[in-house]
């Protein structure tokens, strides 16, 4: 009983900060943007299938925060029938249930995948007696691998924290900020500058970093420019814009680290977040999801790129949940156009899509619980 009321006390703490940080989930104003009208498709390459070894030095993970088999059947069809996912053929399911609920959060979904244990909703990093686990960041770390993350919200906010923090409430954003401080990941790109600088305690932790040899930009161009060293990219105060917006903020991002995480010959851990297809599912926004979903694939397609070329990396793509029930009520390949119905503005129970290419493909097909992706991901990249 003790621990359920610290965590119930933690929860209320924090939900002032929060409920700040997650407006988003509140975005009445795109509840009519039920039909994506359609555009001009981008093209999509092919890439090959066969591979230099048959384990990982490398793993990109993609998670496309709400993306469901419906999102991506939106995206599929908004793009003229094609997307650069279309290049997995190793495809499967994951449940992602949390320890204390049937509809997970995304710190107790991130926490399942970058930890391999199930916790409360809320959680970052941390069990359901809010102990500290590892992650599979920090163990990649310990080997002498290279490690990043890039996400179009704050990089404090759940997905990417929990591969990095360790807290009891995922609305503890500036204790989520500190932690960075306790690894060393090589290179983070994200939102969430006011978590580092703007902070109650008076700390700087852009100072900190820089006295740890990071190089800290906050424009778009400039982090492009950064090919080798430590990084830290902070494009926004708080979450970046809509595509709109942010322009190719995510896929410059993944290059950007790439090129960075490629330099160590030992190999690296990289987690991509699309963090915006969930804020279109909470919004019962079509356009909103179709053109965050176009803007994911065209971010798997620079991993692609590097991945085909590298012959040595493995990349997952999967979800934490689904967000907002939708289903595909009409639409045109041909024009592109998709009519999305919603049956709520949270998260919901169904099962996820997890797509794989590269070396340990096929390790990811069937039906398999969220855990499930970190005990693979750690027996291929680390033998463990």
């Amino acid at each position: 009983m003790t621990r359920y009321l610290l965590i119930l006390f933690v929860l209320v703490s924090a939900g002032c900060n929060s409920r700040a940080q997650d407006a988003y989930m509140d975005a009445s104003a795109e509840a009519k943007e039920k039909t994506y009208l359609g555009g001009e498709a981008y093209k999509v390459k092919t890439y090959k299938q066969n591979f230099k070894a048959e384990k990982p030095k490398n793993i990109i993970l993609m998670i496309g925060d709400g993306m469901g088999v419906s999102q991506v059947f939106a995206g599929l069809t908004a793009n003229h029938g094609n997307l650069f996912l279309s290049n997995f053929k190793h495809i499967g399911f994951s449940k992602t249930q949390s320890a204390d609920d049937y509809i997970t959060d995304s710190a107790a979904g991130g926490t399942a995948i970058s930890c391999g244990v199930k916790t409360y909703n809320g959680a970052i990093g941390v069990n359901t007696d809010t102990v500290a686990v590892k992650t599979i960041l920090e163990e990649a770390e310990e080997v002498g691998l290279s490690t990043g993350l890039v996400s179009t919200s704050a990089i404090t906010h759940a997905t990417p924290a929990s591969f990095i923090a360790h807290e009891p409430s995922r609305g503890m954003y500036e204790a989520i900020a500190a932690d960075f401080l306790n690894t060393d990941i090589d290179v983070f790109i994200g939102g969430g500058n006011d978590h580092f600088t703007k902070r109650q305690d008076k700390r700087n932790l852009l100072s900190e970093l820089e006295a740890k040899d990071y190089q800290v930009e906050h424009d778009m161009d400039k982090i492009a420019m950064v090919k080798s060293g430590k990084l830290v990219g902070l494009t926004a105060g708080i979450h970046n814009g809509r595509v709109a917006e942010r322009g190719d903020m995510l896929p410059v991002a993944t290059n950007t680290a790439l090129n960075i995480l490629d330099n160590n010959d030992k190999g690296f851990f990289l987690m991509v977040e699309g963090s915006q297809v969930d804020w279109g599912g909470h919004a019962n926004s079509s356009i909103y999801i179709v053109e965050d979903m176009l803007d994911f694939d065209k971010t798997i397609g620079k991993a692609l790129d590097f991945a085909a070329n590298d012959g040595e990396t493995l990349i997952v793509v999967t979800a934490d949940h689904e967000t907002g029930g939708l289903a595909i009520a009409g639409g045109d390949m041909n024009s592109g156009m998709v009519k999305g119905e919603f049956t709520s503005k949270g998260h919901t129970g169904v099962m996820v899509p997890v797509f794989a290419y590269g070396p340990g493909a096929e390790e990811f097909t069937g039906i398999m619980d969220n855990t499930d992706l970190y005990k693979k991901m750690k027996s291929l990249l680390l033998g463990q």
